[in-house]
């Protein structure tokens, strides 16, 4: 039978329960698909598909069952069919190797074009740091690649000596890193966690002879695997991810259109009264991260957010005058994805479709600007386009922004600080977790082939519509802290007082956040909350989920979190692994849950 409790002491000689029993719906599930206290092959199959919504024939199921048995060391009779008894069972649902709330397997449509999906998206891969004087290096690019990250950007800059090529950070402090270097990196990481193809976006301040030189290098290093189209072919529609699987790719900006008129936009938003939508949760603090400037402080939102400073990104700033006849021809060859910024005044007539597929690139105000103004025709440009967001100039600690704004307007690139932490970046996290993890992600077809009868963009994110769906989410306990953590990590004297938030990250008509109770004194929480969130837009929602340890003297000690993409939850009752705040995994830290949609 299972163990249900033992008892610990703690440093003030107080004994506490560790209470290890399977909540009351765990208790009740098992005795309807079980027999006089025990589950066959036939019985799990039952539960696996009236609750869990998965299709498992008997063999399979009797395999798994096999298998926990055999897992757990248990001795059973080989010539009696196996059969689980109900700790065996929960132990099952409690483990994040075989019951996920999420696929890991890729299953969306991959052979549309590019500009259907959201495509994992890094700013300044090279920094190791903040944007002004931490180190450049090849080893962020590897975290990246292998962390999933599809699109890898490099500033080009001349070394000192003006023969060779660095990759830096420009008008900086930021020490260099070899351009060579970089791209050995990309090629023998690129496709560590996904085969789906790898863009490099050239940030390009060289001279004819070292853009030359730079093509060069990329021919010689990434070989088959970098793919260009035919000599002057542009495409009126990008190509697949999967035609283009296991090949990087190169976009910039073709060189002869440096010579030409780079008059932006206004790129001043009017931030003070968009200071919430930044904040893809309310009044919280926009990051926790241990280094956080505001982490002592219990600062409103307003209080936290800097003036806007001239982007520090180079699509933005005028690059040097360059000799049309001198432009190196073997560089522009190899540009797959050409790229730019809007010209001239009117952003709306910028956006204005053209013959050939692009990509644009703008600021994180100038898209605020743009779709407060002209929704629906940012979301019309990137049903064919290549739309890429980046942080604001201001933020030189590499600190990242609400991401959400920029996906539910159809931006597909957008540019985060990998190398900063912070709930920014765990929405990030979690919207590619979807789809296998595989980098891309489809967008809502609504996003993509419009939501009228004749096609036509008529969403708006602003004013989303009734709602669609309920989420049911219901949180029953959670452990592993005791085995990842000193006993003393959280409290000197006691046992933790966890509680989990659970909400919606989406449109900001769906963004809500809920609490638990504060369980005290537990090592094993066990709330058994259930809470509900109407959805508008549950295409784009994003399910929240952070334990923390109410501490009344001071602020409240993290305990995890995660996020997860709303329409990839399965139905039924699963094991949630939980992360630290930079991402990594947390194991064994998870949480019991049950999911309705």
């Amino acid at each position: 039978m299972l163990a249900l409790k033992s008892c610990w002491a703690c440093l003030s000689g107080r004994k506490f329960v560790l209470d290890q029993s399977p909540p009351k719906d765990v208790v009740d599930l098992f005795k309807k698909y079980s027999e006089r206290d025990v589950m066959r092959a036939e019985h799990l199959q039952k539960f696996l598909l009236e609750v869990q919504g998965e299709q498992i024939s008997e063999t399979e199921a009797e395999a798994l069952v096999i298998h926990l048995l055999d897992e757990k060391g248990s001795v059973w009779d080989k010539l009696s069919k196996p059969k689980l008894n109900l700790e065996t069972f929960f132990n099952y649902l409690f483990d994040v190797t075989k019951n996920l709330p999420i696929t890991t397997e890729v299953h969306h449509d991959m052979n549309q074009p590019m500009s259907h999906y959201f495509i994992y998206t890094g700013h300044n891969s090279y920094l190791t740091g903040n944007q002004l004087s931490s180190d450049c290096s090849e080893k962020p690019l590897i975290v990246a690649l292998k962390q999933g990250v599809r699109v890898i950007e490099l500033d080009l800059w001349p070394n000192s000596s003006k023969d060779g090529i660095n990759v830096l950070h420009g008008r900086t402090l930021t020490t260099p890193v070899d351009f060579e270097k970089c791209i050995l990196a990309i090629r023998d990481n690129a496709f560590s966690s996904s085969e789906y193809p790898v863009v490099i976006t050239f940030e390009d301040h060289l001279p004819a002879t070292l853009q030359a030189k730079a093509a060069e290098i990329v021919h010689a290093i990434l070989g088959e695997t970098l793919y260009y189209p035919e000599l002057g072919q542009e495409f009126p529609e990008f190509p697949s991810p999967e035609s283009l699987k296991k090949r990087i790719i190169i976009s910039t900006k073709p060189p002869k259109e440096y010579l030409a008129n780079t008059d932006a936009p206004n790129q001043t938003a009017a931030e003070g009264t968009e200071e919430a939508e930044q904040i893809a949760w309310g009044d919280e603090l926009p990051d926790i991260s241990e280094d956080s400037s505001t982490k002592e402080k219990n600062l409103p939102v307003s209080a936290e957010l800097t003036p806007e400073l001239e982007s520090s990104d180079e699509e933005s700033k005028p690059p040097e005058k360059r000799d049309d006849s001198k432009v190196a021809p073997e560089y522009k060859r190899i540009i797959t994805i050409r790229a730019g910024k809007p010209k001239g005044s009117s952003l709306k007539d910028a956006l204005a479709n053209s013959d050939n597929a692009r990509r644009v690139s703008l600021s994180e105000p100038q898209l605020s600007k743009a779709v407060s103004s002209h929704p629906t025709v940012v979301i019309s440009f990137t049903k064919k386009n290549l739309l890429r967001v980046y942080p604001k100039g201001s933020r030189v600690d590499s600190s990242n922004y609400n991401p959400l704004k920029s996906w539910a307007h159809g931006a597909q690139m957008v540019a985060f600080n990998m190398q900063g932490y912070g709930r920014p970046l765990w929405l990030v996290h979690g919207l590619f977790r979807a789809n296998g993890g595989c980098g891309y992600v489809k967008k809502p077809d609504f996003l993509i082939n419009g939501n009228s009868e004749n096609g036509e963009v008529t969403f708006d994110p602003a004013n989303p519509g009734p709602v669609k769906k309920v989420l049911k989410v219901k949180v029953y306990q959670g452990k592993g802290w005791l085995q990842k953590f000193s006993k003393t990590h959280f409290d000197r004297f006691s046992p933790p007082d966890f509680y989990t938030r659970v909400g919606i990250a989406g449109v900001k008509a769906d963004t809500i956040m809920k609490n638990t109770q504060t369980k005290m004194d537990n090592w094993i929480p066990r709330w058994e909350e259930e809470f509900e969130f109407p959805l508008r837009v549950p295409e784009l929602a994003l399910l929240r989920i952070e334990v923390h340890e109410y501490d009344a003297a001071g602020r409240d000690d993290f305990g995890g979190q995660t996020c997860l993409p709303v329409q990839e939850l399965k139905a039924g009752i699963h094991a949630v692994p939980l992360y630290d705040k930079k991402g990594k995994d947390l194991s064994p830290v998870r949480l019991l849950m049950h999911f309705s949609l």
